[in-house]
């Protein structure tokens, strides 16, 4: 009998181990969770959300590339190109941290902001006034970032807003995007995305260091297409507290909500 039991207990071992070691194959070839940690997406994603990042979109490894939707070239795979409008999560060119914006320009497009309207290729992207975004005056998330209101002076739990656009891309989805104020990134010099690059904006203009800061400044500037981690394309879980464990912060209408 002890005999028996100990081999049942070797088993239950064996299996759970089994599945640690799955689930973390699984997690490291085909999705990584993100949390959102700041307001630089806001609407489309809020201070708080969780996601799980597709990584099948773009980059492979050598062994987790599926040979049907892949290509070799110099050396490494490749996995299909990026479509203009697609949120993405990648690793910043300088520090590694990993960051999540859109997808604004392709290789070879030029790009540029004039007046707070973003021109692609001099193309503008037209923007339709949407009402207004309106969420609490008080920190949010682990962090306890406060959000910037285009109503400044308000008092903490009061009302913060900002103006809301729906943003129709040259060649590309319509998303939502806010408006705090006039900022220096309304207006600036044309960017010429260079081959193999791509750069990226946050939703949320005047609160997003993106690709219109240049790295020497602390910014993003271009992306290369092997830090493209893979494209977000749902909201799993959605917690406005500063822990997930206060479950009366929990928001269930973004449980599943798609990312568009």
């Amino acid at each position: 009998m002890a005999k028996e039991k100990d081999g049942g207990i070797l088993e239950t071992v064996k299996t759970v181990v089994s599945a640690l070691l799955i689930a973390g194959i699984f997690r490291t070839l085909f999705f990584q969770p993100f949390w959102i940690p700041s307001g630089s997406m806001k609407d489309t994603l809020l201070v708080g959300d969780f996601l799980f990042v597709n990584k099948m979109t773009y980059g492979y490894s050598q062994y987790s590339c599926p040979f049907s939707v892949c290509t070799f070239i110099d050396g490494r795979w490749f996995g299909s190109q990026p479509d203009r409008g697609d949120v993405v999560v990648f690793r910043h060119p300088v520090t590694g941290s990993d960051f999540i914006k859109r997808l604004i320009g392709l290789p070879g497009d030029t790009v540029q902001v004039r007046d707070g309207v973003l021109y692609i290729n001099d193309r503008a992207a037209e923007q339709t006034p949407d009402g207004t975004f309106v969420e609490t005056f008080e920190k949010q998330g682990p962090l306890g970032n406060l959000p910037q209101c285009a109503n400044a002076g308000v008092a903490l739990g009061g009302e913060c807003i900002k103006e809301k656009f729906i943003e129709q891309l040259p060649d590309g989805p319509a998303h939502s995007i806010l408006n705090v104020r006039e900022s220096r990134l309304d207006n600036t010099p044309v960017y010429t995305v260079p081959e193999g690059q791509f750069f990226f904006m946050g939703d949320n203009r005047d609160n997003s260091t993106d690709s219109r800061v240049s790295q020497n400044a602390m910014g993003v500037g271009f992306v290369p297409f092997e830090n493209l981690i893979g494209r977000a394309d749902r909201v799993i879980f959605s917690s406005a507290g500063r822990s997930m464990l206060f479950f009366w912060t929990w928001r269930p209408d973004r449980f599943y909500e798609k990312i568009e």
